[in-house]
């Protein structure tokens, strides 16, 4: 029995006999939660695949650069950083928080633990001993909008460093079916 049903506010009735039935299918020792929120389209595993053949294309071209001034760095390292600039490049995908200094360091430390584009970075709160942190989320929980602006921003630098990517019709073509996936 599928444990996700995706309905409409005028589905309702089958919601409930749907819910009803995974209930009486569960073990009566357990706990249970059940959750409801905006179903939202996610992005292909195409998107993610695109997304990073690009990082990797960008990478072998900078890290030729990069590797002149910044003797001893890594290929991982700068495919990291292209990443993770991006992502604070593109808009709509952090969180802008309050902590206590105290807390600070934890709260950055298991938030960056969830992947790798999970940034986080202080600045200065006008609250005594607090500190500001903007949480940025990493593109493994971006819905389909947000990894469109994370591959139109990759896209660009790969043409500003003269890489070539699909044309503007064949990312059209892509996007189109990234909505009206399931």
């Amino acid at each position: 029995m599928s444990k996700q049903q995706i309905f409409t506010k005028s589905d309702g009735i089958k919601a409930v006999a749907w819910l009803s039935s995974l209930i009486a299918s569960l073990d009566d020792k357990k706990k249970y939660v059940v959750e409801v929120k905006q179903y939202k389209h996610g992005r292909s595993l195409d998107a993610n695949a695109y997304c990073w053949t690009l990082i990797d294309q960008l990478t072998a071209v900078m890290y030729k650069s990069l590797s002149r001034r910044e003797p001893g760095i890594k290929k991982e390292d700068v495919k990291m950083r292209i990443y993770k600039n991006a992502i604070k490049e593109i808009g709509g995908v952090s969180e802008i928080i309050c902590v206590q200094e105290k807390a600070v360091d934890k709260l950055i430390e298991s938030w960056c633990c969830h992947g790798l584009g999970w940034q986080a970075e202080k600045f200065d709160s006008k609250i005594d001993g607090c500190v500001n942190v903007t949480l940025y989320y990493g593109s493994s929980v971006y819905d389909t909008a947000q990894m469109s602006r994370l591959i139109d921003s990759i896209v660009q630098e790969c043409q500003a460093q003269g890489i070539e990517t699909m044309t503007p019709d064949e990312i059209a073509r892509l996007k189109a079916t990234w909505r009206t996936e399931k």
